[in-house]
């Protein structure tokens, strides 16, 4: 099926709904946000009555100037009834792990689902899925629903889709094209004042963040002749520094790591609670280390330059079973 035909699929689901339910992603970013209230403002324009859920993680405080973020609901997905829905769309999920890690969630027969998401590890959830492993952003895909579907982009919407496009590619990183600057550049002329968003999504740490970064870069670890490095925040340390999991959020730790000449696959390991470790995994040569393998077999998912996980182990624990992962996926790393 081409893509203006699922588009056209899309577009027809959601006219034929009336109640239809979104929910972020665990730990939201931008493209996770910027989706799922773009699509909200859609869904209000058609007189729908569309709920966005913040999901199993609190929604960042650093968020709220993004045009509905007032309006999210703070409740994860097995806290409503899904009965009383129509239509499920996950956006920015590759899985329905995705949507809720708290439990196994299993989507009522008769409601029906669309899924929309750019990471290859996308495992086709939904009755209608539309998924494009070549764009650097969700936000990006949703831009080109829109058009193709010939749907007015308000200002709303628009600020929404940039700092996901923006956040997700940064205008550098791998997929990033010519259209991804020429989307971007019709956003900017609908929301004229997109330097101010950009200023606060790069300008929102807390003391708490900085004590991480702190605490992140003096605990490194390095394997396979340093083409391996691993930065690991105990539970322990969160309790030390009186920190907490939000403090960890953003903190671009394995960017930093992976700046390093020779330092190939970076990781950070954050335990935010007692045997609870968020897992970001980044490379400099998403061509010859592509991380996304690693995720895979640590029960995550991303992209070949950027991924993530969550292991229910301790962060000692976590770090013995990545350095094994990261050995399996690539046997000759330290040749």
């Amino acid at each position: 099926m081409t893509k203006k035909n699922t588009f056209n699929q899309i577009n027809l689901a959601i006219n034929k709904s009336k109640n239809i339910l979104i929910s972020l992603h665990p730990g939201p970013d931008e493209d996770s946000i910027g989706s799922c209230l773009s699509m909200y403002w859609y869904l209000k324009s058609l007189n729908k009555n569309p709920v966005v859920l913040s999901g199993d993680s609190s929604l960042p405080a650093h968020f709220s100037f993004l045009p509905g973020s007032e309006l999210i609901l703070a409740k994860n997905i097995f806290q409503i009834d899904l009965n009383k829905f129509d239509l499920l769309i996950a956006l920015d999920q590759s899985s329905l792990d995705q949507i809720s890690k708290i439990n196994l969630l299993t989507i009522p027969n008769q409601v029906n689902s669309i899924n929309i998401d750019h990471h290859q590890t996308n495992t086709n959830f939904a009755k209608i899925n539309f998924v494009d492993s070549n764009s650097p952003a969700t936000c990006q895909i949703l831009y080109q629903f829109f058009k193709s579907q010939k749907i007015e982009i308000t200002p709303n919407m628009a600020i929404n889709l940039f700092a996901g496009i923006w956040s997700d590619s940064q205008f550098k990183y791998p997929k990033t094209t010519f259209e991804t600057f020429k989307i971007a550049s019709n956003l900017t002329k609908i929301y004229p004042n997109f330097p101010d968003i950009i200023f606060q999504l790069e300008n929102n740490q807390t003391p708490g963040m900085l004590i991480f970064k702190g605490l992140a870069l003096k605990n490194i670890h390095k394997f396979y002749n340093d083409n391996l490095v691993v930065s690991v925040v105990s539970h322990q340390d969160f309790v030390d520094n009186n920190l907490v999991p939000q403090d960890s959020d953003k903190s671009n730790i394995s960017n930093i790591l992976k700046s390093v000449i020779g330092w190939n696959i970076a990781v950070t390991i954050s335990e935010i609670e007692v045997n609870v470790c968020n897992v970001s995994l980044r490379t400099r040569d998403s061509t010859k280390f592509d991380v996304s393998k690693i995720a895979k077999q640590l029960g995550g998912g991303g992209h070949p330059a950027a991924s993530g996980a969550r292991l229910n182990k301790s962060a000692k624990q976590s770090l013995n079973e990545i350095v094994k992962a990261v050995k399996l996926t690539f046997p000759n790393l330290d040749d």
